[in-house]
């Protein structure tokens, strides 16, 4: 099956994967008068009276804005906003599909930091919680940082935290799975841009080892004044052994890849100078080794980003149990606590008799993930502190 052709077909057939489906039929002129005018001046008036009665009186209590500028889109690139639109209508499809969560997508077209975050900001009411996509690095990181200081809802940007989060739950099975021991493992990262970055953060806040970051200069180490912020930041809690080099030296003895790069990059004699490794080469559509060439090198557990090879590192396994959980309590905020309490309940979806080197993660089709994820999200928020409602 050619399936971009095939999904090129189904898009004009659709005309778009989401449609607003009213709640309430009106069919009657009570319908009419209760659903809008006169009726709907009560609760207008009762939200001017108390602005969290709009949590129960709209919808916004399961809505969320799935917003990007259209500057990285899907491994495409800058493309723009109108043509990321197909991404954001499927992410809003996987939010309902999975979630029961309601998503609407939102395509903002500037490339400037204080108009995008002004434009998030000024819409926020509308919404219980603002999913941010395929927006750049580093503008990513500040757009983020802003909006999670004006907001009064969870704003997440999935590129970076969904993918720390189904990483490193893979990443926990797949250390039984190997025999390597948590804490003393090395952990390879190709890629220092949004997802890069936030999976080292996430791996160190919960003691995997230690992480090696590198770019397409190499190794990242501490003192680099090449470095943007956010690398100079991640560097002084990463390479604890100040290593210097290529990719091809951090990965000598190296226990995990983890490849948010691009194809090709990692070779099958590379992989063989890994301690017995665990590689995700999650670069799509085509990963930087192939699984086949990975194991050839000695790879133990192997994982890409593509649903045609075991261990598909996915984020819809992420991202719907996130904001479902985040939104039935009604959280301030998407703290490092939930995140990690949720890579740990992904994770231990696998039941330990059924772990193995291809199944180290569960189905990115399995729909009982999202719930688990929530639960684990609600009560961090809750035990915390963050929610607002139990």
């Amino acid at each position: 099956m050619d399936i971009n052709k095939e999904s090129l077909d189904l898009h004009y057939q659709l005309r778009g994967k989401i449609e607003v489906v009213s709640r309430k039929p009106i069919k009657t002129r009570e319908d009419l008068s209760l659903c809008y005018t006169p009726g709907v001046a009560e609760p207008c008036r009762v939200i001017a009276a108390d602005y969290e009665k709009s949590f129960e009186l709209t919808r916004r209590s399961n809505l969320v804005a799935v917003i990007t500028d259209g500057t990285a889109v899907l491994g495409l690139g800058d493309i723009g906003p109108a043509a990321g639109m197909p991404v954001m209508e499927g992410k809003c499809a996987l939010f309902k599909e999975f979630g029961g969560v309601d998503a609407f997508p939102l395509c903002v077209d500037t490339k400037d930091v204080d108009k995008l975050v002004e434009t998030i900001y000024l819409i926020s009411k509308s919404f219980g919680g603002i999913n941010l996509e395929d927006i750049a690095a580093p503008r990513c990181f500040e757009v983020e940082r802003r909006l999670k200081e004006l907001c009064d809802i969870p704003v997440f940007h999935d590129d970076q935290h969904g993918t720390a989060i189904v990483v490193a739950a893979a990443l926990l099975n797949a250390i039984k799975v190997t025999g390597k021991t948590m804490g003393k493992v090395k952990i390879v990262i190709n890629g220092a841009g949004a997802a890069g970055l936030a999976i080292g953060s996430l791996l160190i806040s919960m003691g995997f080892g230690n992480i090696v970051m590198c770019d397409i200069n190499g190794i990242i180490c501490e003192g680099d004044e090449n470095l943007n912020p956010w690398q100079q930041e991640i560097s002084k809690v990463s390479n604890l052994n100040h290593e210097k080099g290529k990719l091809a030296d951090a990965l000598k003895g190296a226990d995990i890849f983890i490849g948010v790069s691009r194809p090709g990059l990692v070779t099958a004699e590379m992989v063989s100078a890994m301690n017995s490794g665990i590689v995700l080469a999650m670069a799509n559509p085509t990963p930087e080794i192939m699984p086949d060439e990975a194991k050839k090198g000695g790879a133990v557990v192997v994982g890409t980003g593509r649903s045609d090879f075991p261990n598909q590192i996915n984020n819809v396994l992420v991202f719907p149990g996130i904001f479902k959980g985040a939104l039935a309590v009604r959280a301030k905020g998407i703290t490092e606590g939930m995140k990690r309490r949720a890579a740990y309940a992904l994770a231990a979806l696998v039941p330990e008799d059924q772990l193995s080197a291809e199944n180290i993660i569960p189905s990115a089709l399995d729909k009982s993930v999202a719930e688990a994820v929530a639960k684990a999200v609600a009560d961090e928020a809750i035990e915390t502190g963050y929610a607002r409602i139990k």
